[in-house]
């Protein structure tokens, strides 16, 4: 509810500037050709996660990993690194700081093993590791067109050298931090119980085809919507109850909505240029870092997605540039809880899971952590 309350006003502040002329009307158009692709996956890839959830997709997911661990923690703690990677991948981050955490954390406790070294895996690998594919943040989605012009096999290309040092880097450290809880085995616990298994089959079947489809070069925003329409109709069947509007995120929308035309209105006044005159335009290692840092401050700021917006014009369109903005703005937001949507829908779920866990200690952590993902990642991008 906060977070469409600030849409909103992000909404109003901008027709105020359209009323008074410090915004084209042309602007608005320009502006919703560009993210309605974008919105349209964001609202198609949450219901079909949050359908493929409640048949029960993840949790027998992570219960198989379970298994396939064969007692033993280290290995079920690594099973699920990949599983957090995959999913922010494919399905974005918020899919799996909301979808994936729960999930982890009933498989830890089921096992009797500590739940918290699972759940810091998922949500700080729903950040760094959301420089995969375009698909898996909204700001990848954003900055896709101008980093290439090759599709995902171009966006790929130049972000997965970032991506994978990013993932590595963040590993080690929760290796490091969780290794004496990671020790040892643990007796597996019986596989959940499926439901519905119709409606379970459909529901892997659906998300099992959609994933290679998100990176085939068709826009993301149609597999995802094709993918969503059968999920409704097979629910639609099989457990109507289900259907809501609120598997529509609308909060969400309703935010980037407000901060797409609240950054248009910055754009065309003429408040972005003094951010593009800080960072100059040079493309060796320090002036990417410069670019980077910019992004991972402006993320733990404000927040990822207004950081990204403000700052896209600074990098003049080179490659090597937007690519150091995407690592800052996506595996930079690991200090503050409102640097990223994920980090605060994570604490939610852990929170109405019983497990609360300090701000300070979360903060403490990122700001350990932040430096040495962001300055890493970006090594591979200096020429």
């Amino acid at each position: 509810m906060k977070l469409a309350i600030v849409g909103c006003c992000l909404v109003a502040v901008a027709v105020i500037a359209l009323l008074v002329g410090a915004m084209p009307w042309s602007e608005v158009a320009t502006i919703a050709d560009r993210v309605w692709p974008i919105l349209a996956f964001v609202v198609a890839v949450t219901v079909v996660a949050e359908l493929a959830a409640r048949a029960g997709v993840f949790d027998v997911v992570a219960g198989l990993l379970a298994r396939l661990a064969r007692g033993r923690t280290m290995v079920l703690w690594l099973f699920v690194v990949l599983l957090a990677v995959l999913a922010t991948a494919f399905l974005s981050l918020d899919t799996t700081a909301v979808l994936l955490t729960p999930v982890v954390v009933a498989v830890a406790r089921a096992n009797g093993l500590p739940p918290l070294p699972f759940a810091f895996a998922t949500v700080w690998l729903a950040n760094t590791a959301s420089l995969v594919l375009p698909v898996s943040n909204l700001t990848n989605l954003l900055a896709s067109e101008r980093l290439t012009d090759a599709g995902t096999a171009g966006f790929v290309s130049i972000m997965a050298a970032p991506a994978a040092v990013a993932i590595l880097v963040t590993v080690v450290i929760l290796w490091l931090r969780y290794r004496t809880r990671l020790r040892g085995t643990f007796d597996p616990a019986p596989l959940p119980r499926i439901a519905d298994r119709p409606l379970f089959t459909v529901a892997a079947v659906v998300v099992g085809v959609m994933m290679p489809l998100l990176v085939s070069g068709v826009e993301p925003w149609i597999p995802a919507s094709g993918a969503a329409v059968v999920l409704l109709v097979v629910f639609v069947w099989r457990s109507p109850r289900t259907i809501r509007v609120t598997l529509v995120p609308w909060s969400l929308l309703v935010f980037a909505s407000g901060l797409f035309l609240v950054a248009g209105v910055a754009e065309s006044s003429g408040l972005l240029d003094v951010v593009a005159g800080w960072l100059g335009s040079g493309d060796d290692l320090f002036s990417l870092w410069g670019v980077a840092g910019a992004g991972a401050i402006g993320a733990n700021l404000v927040n990822n997605l207004p950081a990204y917006l403000a700052l896209e014009p600074a990098t003049s369109g080179a490659p090597e540039r937007l690519a150091a903005l995407l690592v800052g703005v996506n595996a930079g937001p690991l200090i503050t809880p409102w640097a990223s949507l994920a980090t605060l829908l994570w604490h939610q779920r852990l929170s109405a899971d019983g497990i609360e866990v300090p701000w300070r200690r979360f903060i403490l952590w990122g700001a350990l952590a932040t430096p040495l993902v962001v300055l890493l990642a970006v090594v591979p991008l200096a020429r």
